[in-house]
């Protein structure tokens, strides 16, 4: 028996308002939670980037012109 031919028989309102409805309670948390993971990971990379660009940044504007050596030394 396929996932089509048990919903044949129902009205309109179960197989787009009442299933629908219930996935969402109970996969609602699951969801959520993956998305909080996705959103806060997006977040810590772009701090991440944001640190690595500003020390990038401060190396090269302080560094270089501080002892006058080329950027190859150490």
């Amino acid at each position: 028996m396929a996932v089509k031919e048990i919903f044949e028989g129902l009205p309109w309102w179960v197989k787009w308002v009442a299933v629908p409805v219930l996935a969402l309670i109970v996969f609602g948390g699951l969801l959520m939670n993956v998305v909080g993971f996705v959103i806060g990971l997006l977040f810590k990379v772009l701090v991440f980037v944001a640190l690595v660009a500003g020390l990038v940044y401060v190396v090269r504007k302080f560094g270089a012109s501080r002892d006058g050596s080329s950027r190859g030394d150490w």
